[in-house]
């Protein structure tokens, strides 16, 4: 068969063992290194032992020469002890964890514990390759199919905005476009977790026939078979394939303001300004597109050609003066005058198919070309980055586009046609910005917002939001649902434009509409426990200001939950630690934790925010009322206090939040929902360190901290600390105090501090305080301390 991948991807892959005649009639199978090799009738089939835990299956057409090396998966298989054995027809490879067997009559491959329990078996089908072309050139439409157990929910497979959680039973496409991201991993409550390495677009699909893979284009069927054992170790095992997601700054994790567009620097400046007038938290100001001018010729210049911004040097040190970040928009794509499409023109590194915006002759540069993405970064660090810019927002990083067959199907990329790898876009645009940036500069994380992911993004330090969706209550909705799954697909961090990207269909009256108001309010809340918080959004602006003044009910209650984010700091930045090292997921879906309990498999509008916080998002309109039309504001009534019902999972218990009340997990209650209050439980046998109010992330960083103790059963909590920026932390600076709580014993121990980095306080002041029902758990900055203690870094214990 002709190679169909170009000789830049494919020249480096797994090249095929050479055995004698002898063996070839003697064996079934033959070993080399990390992987058995395999002949079928249906397909030269290879397994290859990654880890204990995940082995990789693929297959090429029979008597094929081509070979295949993952853009997602950068680790090599690890020498891995295995087994292999023949009998009765299967051929079976044993490792320390998993049964791999296949049966050379089916040439089906089935999955197993080494003790014998059955995880997945591969499914019968018709064809694993359907031959079709590629530009004129023969090729084959790929599929996989697979049988799940009856009881068994699966999660992940990207961002999409249809509402599912559970994908059994449902159909979704693959395709990276505004406001869908596709990441072909899949993550099953049976403990295991599959990878479906293809970059083309890709239907996947659970019936009764089977749950499969079908991708568009493809020389082989190629998947990762992990077994995590549970969820959380499962994803930890696709990030140990695909790569670790680095640190962010401390002040990724605190309030963004943004909007569709800041139209100058004095604009831009006013709004940190204002924030640090009103003593409301913020750390991150976002200047949208245009800054570069109105001209779509010089569309995504990378310059400050709008002279609106003169002095873009002096903006971005005024904003750092305030203590505050500057993340600035980049796209994929280049006005016809800019200096950067000449440089990318002239090297033929720009697509032909049409993309938004459609005049100014803008084009997509080819993310697939290492020169390409050198380029783009020269014009990045030269213009923007070398002013001190501290964020990147690559939009469009699907990218925006038009022709979504065809023309740009059949399109030259430096790895094939873009139909072949048109998913993979994002992850080689993210590739490109990370890596430049780190080889410039350790003195600052990188950070990247992006419209776009695919499997293994996460090393790239990106974050992904949900598109460009609508401003309504359904869409809200679909937002838990989406970020979840998302989540679940092992890429950890995540957004949403709080209220909505567009509002002017939904509420054209925008901010000063209450109708619109409540919605924003009930959104912030649930962005307020969003891995990323930040508000965007066109049609209306969202500052907190708009939204009236201290008082205004509106204005208090995004004032609470700022301060409410902020005193959790110390609590996120630790589990942000836990990400990095331990691959872990903070956006949690209830089946990460409950697994045990089956009613939580398709509860979609509740999640777990690390380990101990369940949150319950109030995602329908409970105190206004729409105008009669466009043109009349809605009205409130907050004469009733609402209430909202919701499902507390099976554990030791829980606490309400606001009110410190314990209540008996497996059950549906119904719980108080004032405008200012979203239900948050606290799971019994939870640690919870809560630092002061600030201003910005980094500010009273050595302050004392509040530690809360929620009684019921045993709890643990590891308290990470480091300088809240640059890369220092990837050479051992930085320190951790181990937390855990005995409940036979009623005790809190503080152990022995690890490690040390420089401004760490040498003793710190702990609050500790023993939740009960007398508390008013979340109404104030702060609550009465029953034991406040002196920890110098060595083991303290302190008793109820």
């Amino acid at each position: 068969m002709k190679k169909l991948f170009p000789a830049a991807l494919l020249s480096v892959g797994i090249l095929a063992a050479t055995v004698t005649q002898a063996q070839k009639a003697s064996t079934a199978y033959q070993t080399q290194g990390q992987t058995v090799r395999i002949k079928t009738k249906a397909a030269d089939l290879q397994i290859q032992v990654f880890s204990p835990n995940t082995v990789r299956v693929l297959r090429f057409p029979v008597g094929s020469k081509a070979t295949k090396t993952s853009l997602s998966v950068n680790k090599a298989p690890d020498k891995t002890p295995f087994e292999t054995a023949e009998a009765g027809g299967v051929i079976t490879v044993k490792t320390a964890l998993l049964t791999v067997s296949l049966n050379r009559q089916t040439g089906l491959v089935s999955f197993a514990t080494r003790g014998g329990k059955s995880l997945l078996q591969e499914g019968a089908q018709d064809s694993l390759f359907v031959p079709t072309t590629d530009n004129g050139q023969p090729a084959y439409r790929v599929q996989q199919r697979f049988k799940l157990s009856a009881p068994e929910g699966i999660y992940g497979l990207g961002q999409f905005q249809d509402g599912i959680m559970n994908w059994r039973n449902h159909a979704v496409k693959l395709r990276q476009l505004n406001q869908y991201v596709a990441n072909p991993f899949l993550v099953s409550t049976a403990g295991y977790g599959i990878l479906w390495d293809n970059y083309s677009a890709t239907v996947f699909r659970d019936n009764a026939a089977g749950a499969s893979f079908s991708a568009a284009l493809g020389d082989c069927s190629d998947y990762y078979f992990v077994y995590g054992q549970t969820m959380d170790g499962t994803v930890a095992g696709y990030r140990t394939l695909t790569g670790a997601a680095p640190m962010f700054g401390k002040w990724v994790f605190g309030f963004w303001q943004s909007r569709e567009r800041y139209k100058s620097q004095d604009e831009l400046l006013d709004v940190v300004k204002k924030y640090r007038a009103l003593r409301v938290p913020l750390d991150n100001i976002v200047q949208d597109w245009q800054y570069w001018g109105t001209d779509n010729h010089y569309w995504n210049s990378t310059e400050f050609g709008n002279p609106n911004f003169p002095h873009p040097q002096a903006m971005v040190d005024a904003v750092h003066a305030l203590n505050a970040h500057l993340m600035i928009s980049v796209w994929p794509s280049f006005g016809d005058k800019t200096a950067i499409f000449k440089d990318l023109n002239q090297a033929g590194l720009l697509y032909d198919f049409k993309n938004w915006p459609t005049d100014g002759g803008v084009r997509v540069y080819d993310a697939f070309s290492p020169k390409a993405r050198d380029i783009l970064w020269g014009y990045m660090d030269k213009n923007l980055f070398s002013l001190g810019m501290d964020a990147w927002w690559l939009d469009a990083s699907e990218p925006e586009q038009f022709d979504r067959e065809g023309k740009m199907d059949s399109t030259q990329t430096a790895l094939g046609t873009y139909r072949r790898v048109r998913n993979a876009f994002p992850l080689q645009h993210n590739k490109g910005v990370f890596e430049h940036q780190r080889a410039a500069s350790s003195a600052k994380r990188v950070f990247i917002l992006t419209r776009s992911a695919f499997a293994g993004q996460q090393r790239y330090g990106a974050a992904t939001w949900s598109g460009d969706i609508q401003g309504s209550w359904e869409v809200l909705r679909k937002q838990i649902s989406g970020g979840l799954n998302f989540s679940l697909a092992g890429i950890p961090y995540w957004t949403t434009d709080i209220g909505g990207f567009f509002t002017g269909k939904t509420y054209p009256l925008g901010v000063a509409d209450p109708a619109f108001q409540e919605l924003y309010v009930r959104w912030f809340q649930f962005g307020a426990f969003s891995p990323l918080f930040r508000s965007h959004g066109t049609d209306t602006p969202r500052e907190i200001y708009q939204f009236g003044n201290k008082g205004d009910w509106a204005f208090d209650a995004q004032v609470k939950f700022i301060d409410l984010r902020y005193r959790l700091l110390p609590y996120i930045y630790s589990l942000s630690s836990k990400v990095t090292r331990q691959g872990y997921t903070l956006m949690r879906g209830l089946p990460m934790d409950f697994n045990a309990d089956p009613k939580v498999f398709s509860i979609d509008n509740q999640f777990m925010f690390g380990p101990s916080v369940l949150v319950s998002p109030v995602t329908t309109a409970q105190y206004s009322t729409k105008g009669a039309d466009a043109t009349q504001k809605g009205s409130t009534d907050f004469s009733t206090i609402k209430s909202q019902s919701l499902y507390l999972p099976q554990s030791a218990g829980w606490y309400d939040f606001w009110t410190g009340e314990k209540l008996t997990g497996g059950q549906t209650i119904s719980r108080p929902t004032p405008i200012d209050v979203m239900p948050l439980h606290i799971r019994a046998g939870a640690i919870l360190p809560l630092g002061p109010v600030v201003q910005y992330a980094a500010e009273k960083f050595t302050a004392p901290l509040e530690l809360r103790v929620y009684p019921g059963a045993n709890a643990e909590f590891t308290l990470y600390e480091d300088e809240n920026d640059s890369y220092n932390y990837e050479k051992g600076a930085f320190a951790t105090i181990p937390l855990r709580w005995n409940e036979k014993t009623q005790q809190l121990s503080i152990g022995k501090r690890t490690g040390t980095f420089p401004g760490m306080a040498a003793t710190r002041s702990f609050h500790v305080v023993f939740v009960k029902g007398t508390h008013g758990a979340g109404l104030g900055t702060t609550i009465k301390a029953d034991r406040v203690v002196q920890y110098n870094g060595s083991a303290l214990t302190v008793s109820k």
